[in-house]
Formats: C-alpha cells, sequence, structure tokens
C-alpha cells in the first residue's frame, strides 16, 4: 500500500466527513459538500480534478430537465447498470443529510448523459415509489443484486430523527437507529418491500456492504441503541424466482468489530477494507483484504501502510472509495492552518507498486509530516459531525479553481446573482437551481433573448404559478420583459359566426272602407 499527500486549494474545505464521490468514465465526481458556498454548481456536483499533487474543483453541469439534486451528506449509494457488463450506468442516492440537516427520504437516478472534452453534463431523475417505502435516514446502505436474470436493489439500516410524537424539548433533534428491516426494492415497477429477519436484532448504520451476484455481506456498524459496533457478519441470499422473492440471512464467523470503514474494490472477487472506529475514542489503523469467490468470503488481515504521525495522532478521519483501489482520506488541519476548518488529504492506493504507476494517480510520496503530539483527544461521535462551522467563500485568487472559459455559460449552473433592480434575496441564502420551496428562492428562466435568471420571490410569483411555469414548453417572462411577452402574443382569431339571414315580418292586410260606411257603423254603434 503507497500512501500519498494531495496539496489540496483553498476551497478543499468543502471536503466535510459524509461526502462521496462518484466515478464517471474515470472521472471523479464530490457530491455533498456541508455548507452554502457563494460560487458553487446549483446541485452541490464538483469535479475532483487532481494533477500533479494538486486537488481542484470545478463545477458540473446538469440538463434543463434535471430535477434538485440537494448535496445530501451520509446518503446510500450504489452504481446500476442495465446489464452486468454494460458500459452505461447510473448512480442510485436515498436519503442524507441536506445542509439544514434536515433528512431526505427520496431517490435519485444520476446519469451521464453528454460528454465533451471541457463539459461534462449530468442528468438527475426523482424516483417514486410505492409500498413499503424506506423512512428518511443517513448512515444506511443500497447495493443491486442479481437473480435468475432479474435485478433488484437492497436498502438496509441507517439512522434517523426521534418521531415527532416522542420528542422532547431538550432532545428536538436526536437520532434512533431504524428499524432493522431490509428493503427490496423494483425500480421498474416503483415499488418496495420491506422483511423483517429474525437474524437481525438491533439497527446498524455507519456499516460495509457488499454484493455479489445474489449475495450481500453487511460488516461491522454501529447501533446506537446498545452503543456497541457488532463483531457479526451478515450473509443476505436474494432469490428472485417467478413469484414473490425470497430473503435469508445467516450469521457468519469471523466478523469485524469496526464503523465507519471504507471498501475499496482492486479486482472482480478483491476488496480491501481500510479505517473506521474500533470505538469512540479509538481509530483503526489496520486494513483487511476480503475476497468474494465461490459464494464465499474471506477475510484476512493484510499489510498496512505507513501512518503519518498525524493520521496516528488524528482526533478525527473520513473520506471515500475513489475506484481502481485507492482511497481519498481526511483529517482535519486543526491549529496549524489558517483557515480553522481545513483538511489534510492522502490518497492511499491499495494496490502494487507497478498498478499503483500505471494509475499516475500521484507522483510524489508525502514528505510533509509531523512529530507533535496532540495530546488528550476527545471521542470521535463516530465519523458523523465533527465540524460545525460552515465552508469558507471562494477566494478571488481562485482563477485556476473556477476558469471562466472552463464554466462557460453561468445562467446554466445558477450562480448568485441580482436578478432585477428591486432583488432582495441575500447572497447568503442557497438558491436553488431546480425547486418550488419559495423559503429557499427558486430561480426561473425568462424566455427573452437567450434567457436570464431571475428570483421567483422578487417577481412575487405563487407557488402554483412558479409549479406551473416549471413545466415543459412554458415561456415565462420577468417584470423587465412583460412587454416583450405582450408583443409576441399573436391576437386569435376571432371566427365569425354564420347567421342566417332573418326573413322580414308580412304585413297585415287591412280594407279601407268608404267615408260613408265608417259614418253609418259609427251612428249605429252609439244608437
Amino acid at each position: 500500500m503507497l500512501l500519498q499527500m494531495v496539496s489540496t486549494v483553498s476551497n478543499a474545505s468543502l471536503l466535510q466527513p459524509g461526502f462521496s464521490l462518484l466515478n464517471f468514465d474515470g472521472h471523479l465526481f464530490l457530491f455533498g459538500q456541508k455548507g452554502w458556498p457563494k460560487r458553487s454548481c446549483p446541485t452541490g456536483v464538483f469535479l475532483l480534478d487532481i494533477k500533479q499533487n494538486e486537488l481542484k474543483m470545478k463545477p458540473a453541469f446538469f440538463s434543463k430537465d434535471s430535477c434538485y439534486l440537494p448535496p445530501l451528506r451520509y446518503p446510500a449509494l450504489c452504481m446500476l447498470r442495465s446489464d452486468a457488463r454494460a458500459d452505461e450506468y447510473q448512480y442510485i442516492i436515498h436519503g442524507g443529510k441536506t445542509p439544514n440537516n434536515d433528512l431526505s427520504d427520496k431517490i435519485y437516478f444520476m446519469s451521464l448523459v453528454s460528454k465533451t472534452s471541457k463539459k461534462m453534463t449530468f442528468q438527475c431523475i426523482e424516483k417514486d415509489l410505492g409500498g413499503d417505502v424506506p423512512e428518511a435516514r443517513y448512515g444506511h446502505t443500497i447495493n443491486v443484486v442479481h437473480s435468475r436474470g432479474k435485478s433488484m436493489s437492497v436498502l438496509f439500516g441507517g439512522r434517523s430523527y426521534t418521531p415527532l410524537a416522542q420528542r422532547t424539548t431538550e432532545k428536538w433533534n436526536s437520532v434512533v437507529d431504524c428499524l432493522p428491516s431490509v428493503f427490496l426494492i423494483d425500480f421498474e415497477f416503483g415499488c418496495s418491500t420491506s422483511y423483517v429477519l429474525p437474524e437481525l436484532q438491533d439497527g446498524l448504520s455507519f456499516h460495509v456492504s457488499i454484493a455479489r451476484d445474489d449475495t450481500i455481506y453487511i460488516l461491522g456498524g454501529h447501533s446506537l441503541q446498545n452503543n456497541t459496533r457488532s463483531p457479526n457478519l451478515y450473509k443476505l441470499k436474494i432469490d428472485l424466482p417467478l413469484g414473490s422473492p425470497a430473503v435469508t440471512c445467516t450469521i457468519l464467523p469471523g466478523g469485524i468489530s469496526v464503523s465507519s470503514a471504507i471498501v475499496s474494490q482492486i479486482s472482480d472477487t478483491e476488496f480491501v477494507l481500510v479505517g473506521g472506529y474500533h470505538s469512540d475514542n479509538q481509530k483503526r489503523l489496520a486494513c483487511n483484504t476480503i475476497v468474494l469467490e465461490d459464494n464465499k468470503i474471506e477475510i484476512v488481515e493484510s499489510v498496512s501502510p505507513e501512518w503519518t504521525p498525524d493520521i496516528k495522532h488524528c482526533r478525527t478521519w473520513f473520506g471515500c472509495d475513489m475506484g481502481k483501489g485507492s482511497v481519498l482520506l481526511g483529517i482535519p488541519g486543526a491549529t496549524k492552518q489558517i483557515i480553522p476548518d481545513a483538511n489534510y488529504f492522502y490518497i492511499l492506493s491499495c494496490k502494487g507498486a507497478e498498478e499503483d504507476k500505471e494509475e499516475e494517480l500521484i507522483t510524489q510520496i508525502c514528505s510533509q509530516t509531523s512529530s507533535e503530539d496532540p495530546g488528550d483527544s476527545t471521542p470521535f461521535e463516530d465519523s458523523e459531525e465533527f465540524f460545525s462551522a460552515e465552508a469558507n467563500s471562494f477566494d478571488a485568487d481562485d482563477a485556476d479553481t473556477y476558469n471562466e472559459d472552463d464554466e462557460e455559460d453561468e445562467s446554466e449552473t445558477g450562480y448568485w446573482i441580482t436578478c432585477c433592480a428591486s432583488c432582495s434575496i441575500d447572497i447568503n441564502t442557497w438558491v436553488p437551481f431546480y425547486s418550488t420551496e419559495l423559503n429557499k428562492p427558486a430561480m426561473i428562466l425568462c424566455s427573452s433573448g437567450a434567457g436570464h435568471w431571475v428570483h421567483a420571490q422578487c417577481m412575487d410569483l405563487s407557488e402554483t404559478m412558479l409549479l406551473r411555469l416549471s413545466e415543459a414548453n412554458v415561456k415565462y417572462f420577468c417584470n423587465k420583459h412583460i412587454d416583450l411577452n405582450k408583443g409576441l402574443q399573436t391576437p386569435q382569431k376571432v371566427v365569425c359566426l354564420k347567421k342566417p339571414p332573418m326573413k322580414p315580418l308580412r304585413k297585415k292586410r287591412t280594407m279601407k272602407l268608404p267615408t260613408s260606411t265608417k259614418k253609418s257603423f259609427l251612428r249605429r254603434l252609439f244608437e
């Protein structure tokens, strides 16, 4: 194993515990930064560019038919392929914490729709489920299993907030273990079914799950109820016949008591287990190799890298799988850096030396180490909430990270704007690209010219109107261009109704009597 340090730019403080990495065509993308930077992409997805030992971030682009994807920390992610050997794939994203510390129960599908030398465009679609829908949670896992030519997703574990009826003033935002139910999700038909298995008695979060064919192995994890890290190794077998699915669970020997560990796949059957915690005040510095063959699992301890003194003595550490046997690890910089919430980052490559050279991920070995003794440290809190400060604003000297030529049209990225002369939106308030929540100012495209973005609040749009204008092929013009809107509207032709001509009234024919006859008649009338 080879451990190498990465020199980071000033905006690396956005990488906080709970972030995720998505790998599309060999390009890494950061998802789920903590806090709201003033200049960022609307969904919190960044291209993680690592060149010459420098880590930089560039905003990602999303298609206009994408739904709003909030930056989520500690979600469950899984790669989904249409076929086991297909080149095209997409990511399933479920749950996680929002920047407001709300929990999400939504499911998103994220896929790459176009790729050029300067721009990769993604599409995000929200999926609806019926049946036993999993509650909002974080710290859980989701995997895809294949059986009898069919595939389904399996969701397990996690934490959730205490139900409203059970909350108290002192513990309003306290979290509890989710019930140890196994959810079998069929995305093709949009249905979910939960299974209660007698072998799974305690809820688990921040565990490890590895899937192969029709089997999922669950390792470690933390239980809030018992404050323990399970030493059990669970084997979930999913059978998908023509009728109802069958889910069975077996407890295997050889488990590891660990939470928040990271797993990276080295080959088709080999994985490596890195990091995590033995207890609230003890990191796990050992590494393990996991081999899955012939429906069996073998876990053996492997040679650990030479951890630097900073890593050995740090209060916390966190990270994520980069793919191809590499792991991105972060430790807090504490008082050694000017920016208090900045972090040090390392890349741990778990392959052999020759394979490391082929990857060419990093070119220099870490030379900046420290032998200082940090003294007493506080409990780890299970790698969940170690930092309370929000992410720092992007500096003006960040030209290398945010190049205007690379960003192309800023109107497509939903950057901070002043939409009109009377715009009253606070620049420190997050402005989602796609949203109908007026408490989080939504933006909508004015159809004038090439189009520009305006705030729904500044235009006094109701939520009902915003929903209607957000539909496809509906044009909207802001207050400034409302006259243009009127000018573009072509009056509808008024079709004249053909009415049959009315027939003239026939005059009554009267007989004219001679004057002598009239006088004779009147004389007789009065006699």
